[in-house]
C-alpha cells in the first residue's frame, strides 16, 4: 500500500519576500516586485525592462557560508529557500533520516550568472573561465549542496523541464515517498536568470510585457520575469504525525504529461489531462472549497487554454471555484515558478485566504472565470491546484488536500 505523503516546512525568496512570512504578508497585500532595471554586460552593452529582481540578497551571503559564496546565484538562491524549509519543518536529518532523505531540485537553465560572466572573460577580456564555472553552472548544483549541507544520502538529481520544473520536481520527490524509495524529501525549485545575455534572449521571443503582468485581463501584454527559489519538506504522513510535526496539506495528487503538439503553443487537452490526473487520486469534493494557483503567465496564448482547460476538467463547477495567478506580483520565475506558487497555494490553504491576480482591469471573454482580482479574499480551501505548464508542452499539476 503506498504511503500518504505531507508537506511540513516550506521556504522561498522572491522578488516579493526575502522569507515565507513576508512573501506571503506582501501576496495578500497585493504587493507588486515589478520594476523597471537595467542590465549590463561589462560598459558595452546593457538592456533596460521591466523585472521581478531579489533586492539586497548579496548582503546576506555570509549567513550560508564559504560554499556559497562560491557557487552560482540559483544555487545561492536555492539553499537559502532550503534552510528556511528545514527550520520550518524542525526535522532532524542527523537522527537517521538522512540517509533515506532525497534532494529534487528544478531549475529551467542553471547557472546563468556563471554563463555570462564566462563568455564575458573570454570574448571580452581573453581570460579563462573560473575554475569552478563548470561546478556552479550545472543544474544539479543545488540538489548537491543540499545532501552535502544537510548529510542526505537518499535520491540527489535534478529536473528540468522549463516552467514546469518546480512542480515536476515537488510531483517526483513526492511519488519516491509513497513508493518507498525514500522516506522525507527537500523539494522544489530555483532560477536566477536575469541577466543581460538572458534577457534579451527572452526579449526576441516577442512575449514579455513591456510594463506590468496582466494575467486574464483583456489587455495583457505578455509575462515578466523574476528570480527566486521555493523547497518544501516532504514526509511520510505517518512519520510527520509521530514526530508531532506541523502539517501544512497532504500532497494527495499528481499529474503530468505532454501536449504532443507543439514547442509553444499551449493544449486544452494537455493541461485538462494534467489536472484530471491529479485529482482523480484525491476523492470527493465541493467546488466551491477549491482554489487553483493558475499557470497564468499574462501571455495572449497561455491564458484563454488555461482557462478552457479548467472548464473542461470541473464543468458546472468551475462557475463555484475561485483561481489566481501570483506571477502578476512575483513574476514569472521560470523553473521555479511550481516551487513558489507551490508555497502561495498551501499557504492560501493554511490561512483561508485567496491571493490575487493583480493588474487586472479588463475583463476577456476568452478568460471567464472568477480570477480573485486585484484584492486577496477570505475563503475556506479544502482542496487546491498549483498548474504548471511549460514550453516544449511539459505540463505538471500539483493537488493539496487539507489534512
Amino acid at each position: 500500500m503506498s504511503r500518504r505523503v505531507v508537506v511540513t516546512g516550506l521556504g522561498g525568496i522572491c522578488a516579493t519576500g526575502a522569507n515565507v512570512p513576508e512573501f506571503w504578508d506582501n501576496s495578500k497585500k497585493a504587493v507588486c516586485g515589478v520594476s523597471v532595471r537595467t542590465l549590463k554586460a561589462g560598459d558595452e552593452y546593457s538592456i533596460t525592462l521591466p523585472i521581478a529582481p531579489i533586492d539586497g540578497f548579496e548582503d546576506r551571503l555570509a549567513e550560508f557560508g564559504r560554499d556559497m559564496a562560491r557557487a552560482d546565484r540559483f544555487t545561492q538562491l536555492a539553499i537559502a529557500a532550503a534552510d528556511e524549509a528545514v527550520r520550518d519543518a524542525g526535522v532532524d536529518f542527523a537522527s537517521g533520516l538522512g540517509r533515506r532523505t532525497a534532494a529534487i531540485v528544478g531549475t529551467g537553465i542553471g547557472g546563468q550568472t556563471t554563463f555570462d560572466a564566462a563568455y564575458l572573460a573570454m570574448l571580452k577580456h581573453g581570460r579563462k573561465p573560473h575554475p569552478l564555472s563548470i561546478l556552479k553552472i550545472i543544474p544539479n548544483a543545488p540538489a548537491s549542496h543540499m545532501s552535502i549541507r544537510y548529510g542526505l544520502n537518499g535520491p540527489a538529481f535534478a529536473i528540468s523541464s522549463a516552467c514546469a520544473s518546480g512542480a515536476h520536481a515537488i510531483g517526483v520527490a513526492a511519488d519516491m515517498i509513497r513508493s518507498g524509495a525514500a522516506d522525507a524529501a527537500l523539494a522544489g525549485a530555483s532560477e536566477a536568470l536575469l541577466t543581460y545575455g538572458a534577457m534579451e534572449t527572452w526579449k526576441a521571443m516577442h512575449i514579455m510585457s513591456d510594463e506590468l503582468c496582466r494575467p486574464f485581463s483583456k489587455n495583457r501584454k505578455g509575462l515578466i520575469i523574476g528570480e527566486g527559489a521555493g523547497v518544501l519538506v516532504l514526509e511520510d504522513f505517518a512519520a510527520a504525525k509521530k514526530r508531532g510535526a506541523k502539517i501544512y496539506a497532504e500532497l494527495a495528487g499528481f499529474g503530468m504529461n505532454a501536449d504532443g503538439k507543439d514547442m509553444i503553443n499551449p493544449a486544452v487537452e494537455g493541461a485538462a489531462g494534467a489536472m484530471k490526473t491529479a485529482l482523480s487520486t484525491v476523492g470527493a469534493f465541493d467546488p466551491a472549497g477549491v482554489y487553483i494557483n493558475a499557470h497564468g503567465t499574462g501571455t495572449l496564448l497561455n491564458d484563454p487554454t488555461e482557462s478552457k482547460a479548467i472548464r473542461d476538467v470541473f464543468a458546472a463547477g468551475a462557475d463555484s471555484l475561485v483561481v489566481s495567478s501570483t506571477k502578476s506580483m512575483h513574476g514569472h520565475l521560470l523553473g521555479a515558478a511550481g516551487a513558489i506558487e507551490a508555497i502561495a497555494t498551501l499557504k492560501a490553504m493554511e490561512t483561508g485566504v485567496v491571493p490575487p491576480t493583480i493588474n487586472y482591469d479588463e475583463p476577456d471573454p476568452a478568460c471567464d472565470l472568477d480570477y480573485c482580482p486585484n484584492e486577496a479574499r477570505e475563503q475556506r480551501i479544502d482542496l487546491a491546484l498549483s498548474n504548471s505548464f511549460a514550453f516544449g508542452g511539459l505540463n505538471a499539476v500539483l493537488a493539496f488536500r487539507r489534512v
